[in-house]
Parts: structure tokens; C-alpha cells; sequence
């Protein structure tokens, strides 16, 4: 439970103000139909993430013992610190655009978390707790949790929300989980 819980409240956090937020908010102005959207985030995240949490478990086998435990909370504080950093808005023209919401949602959005911050967290999601189906599915919550809102209520909310400090409260939640591998 604490794997799904972590992943979801993480990956929520920091996709705030992220780049593939900033693709929803966009995609919403190119099409009408919002349900094809989130289903096409959802899918683009499910696979992503599944991926991604799956290398996670899989990485996690070669980082046993103290030196392991070290690398990912490391890198969880480095992400929380990463997080600080504010993404730019990249969305332009696509051509795919052209073969419908459902479709240019899933590739656009499945490109986009290629490298991207919730990507790399999903990675350390899974090699932390070992748990490819929990991280899949709590990061794919805590991505729709961030992304859902803005395809329905598109720029009402995005110039409601604070991103300076849902950014903080972002690297906080990484470098407190990060702290807490090191020191538990």
C-alpha cells in the first residue's frame, strides 16, 4: 500500500507544471473531445510507466545492500532538487493531430514522459519498492490526478494554481522520500 500511496501522491506533485501538463492544457485547445484525451493519457502512462517501474525492479536487483539503498535515495533528492527547475512549454504543431484526440494524445503524451522528471521517478518508484504493478498504477493515478483537471477545466485552473510553490512541495516530497531511504 505504501508503494501505491508514495507513487501516487509523488508522481501528482511533481507533474504540476510539468511539461506534459503543459501538453494537456494544449491538447484541450486542439480538440473538442476531452474523454479521448485522458484516455489517451492514461494509455501513453500506463505503458510508459509500466516500463519504466519495470526497469526500476529490475535495476533494484543489482543495487543490493547499503551501496543500492545510497544510489536511490540519492537520486530521489537529486530528482526533488531536478524538480526546481521549471519545465518549458514545447507543445507546437503536431501532424498528428490529424488522426483524432485518442491518438495524437497517446503518442504526444508517450513521447513527451520519454526523460521526463515523472518518468525517471517511476523508475526509482519500482526499484525502490520492488513492486512493478503498485508503482505502475500510482504513478498513472498521481498522473491523472494532475492531468485530468486541466483537460476539463483547462485554463480556469492553471491560472488558479500557484506553480512556484506545488514545484516546492514537489522536491520537498522527493527529497523527504529520498531522506527517508537513507535513513530507514
Amino acid at each position: 500500500m505504501e508503494a501505491l500511496l508514495i507513487s501516487t501522491s509523488t508522481v501528482a506533485l511533481a507533474e504540476i507544471g510539468d511539461k506534459t501538463q503543459l501538453l494537456s492544457l494544449f491538447l484541450t485547445t486542439k480538440f473538442r473531445n476531452k474523454w479521448a484525451i485522458i484516455m489517451g493519457i492514461l494509455v501513453a502512462t500506463l505503458l510508459n510507466h509500466g516500463v519504466s517501474a519495470w526497469l526500476g525492479d529490475w535495476i533494484a536487483q543489482y543495487l543490493q545492500g547499503d551501496l543500492g539503498r545510497w544510489l536511490i535515495g540519492a537520486s530521489f533528492v537529486l530528482l526533488g532538487l531536478w524538480l526546481l527547475v521549471p519545465d518549458k512549454d514545447d507543445s507546437a504543431e503536431s501532424p498528428l493531430q490529424k488522426y483524432g484526440a485518442f491518438v495524437a494524445s497517446t503518442l504526444l503524451f508517450f513521447v513527451a514522459e520519454i526523460g521526463d522528471k515523472t518518468q525517471i521517478a517511476t523508475v526509482l518508484l519500482g526499484a525502490q519498492f520492488n513492486s512493478v504493478v503498485l508503482v505502475t498504477i500510482g504513478t498513472t493515478l498521481g498522473m491523472l490526478l494532475a492531468n485530468v483537471p486541466v483537460v476539463l477545466a483547462g485554463d480556469y485552473l492553471m491560472r488558479r494554481i500557484p506553480l512556484k510553490l506545488a514545484n516546492i512541495l514537489a522536491a520537498f516530497t522527493f527529497i523527504a522520500v529520498g531522506i527517508a531511504s537513507l535513513v530507514i
